[in-house]
């Protein structure tokens, strides 16, 4: 028996953006988030795509994920790497890392619903910093 197309569309409710730092970035999470905050493919990746300044947006990555996952009050929902759509609460990262040098309100309450707490604001200088690094090295993230 074929599993339903709704339930994949409620699991993974949005498609990846085309945005190739966004496509990055996801990865980066998945990798990070499935393997741990050393995994070598995210390192490789980003060398790929960024060259020689691969660690400031690498190390912020790293610092992003521990820093939700110290404060989160459940699991946040990743997809394997290979798959073409995001879960709900990836696609409010990518809003939130795509708002946050523009609207850090608007960041801080979406972060702060996808890791479950009330306040987030601690993660806003991390979450900058990492949009800025993508920013800076050629690829925004506009989802």
């Amino acid at each position: 028996m074929q599993p339903s197309v709704q339930t994949l569309v409620t699991a993974l409710p949005q498609l990846q953006p085309e945005d190739p730092g966004v496509r990055l970035l996801l990865f980066g999470v998945r990798q990070t988030g499935g393997n741990g905050l050393h995994d070598a493919s995210t390192a490789h990746a980003f060398l790929v795509a960024f060259g020689k300044g691969f660690r400031r947006p690498l190390m912020l990555l790293r610092a992003l994920m521990h820093e939700m996952s110290a404060m989160a009050t459940g699991p946040v929902q990743i997809a394997p790497w290979c798959c073409p759509r995001m879960t709900a609460s990836e696609a409010a990262l990518v809003v939130a890392l795509g708002k946050v040098r523009t609207n850090p309100e608007v960041a801080a309450l979406l972060l702060a619903d996808l890791i479950g707490v009330r306040d987030a604001t601690g993660l806003l200088p991390t979450a900058h910093a990492l949009a800025q690094s993508f920013a800076d090295l050629a690829l925004p993230l506009e989802p």
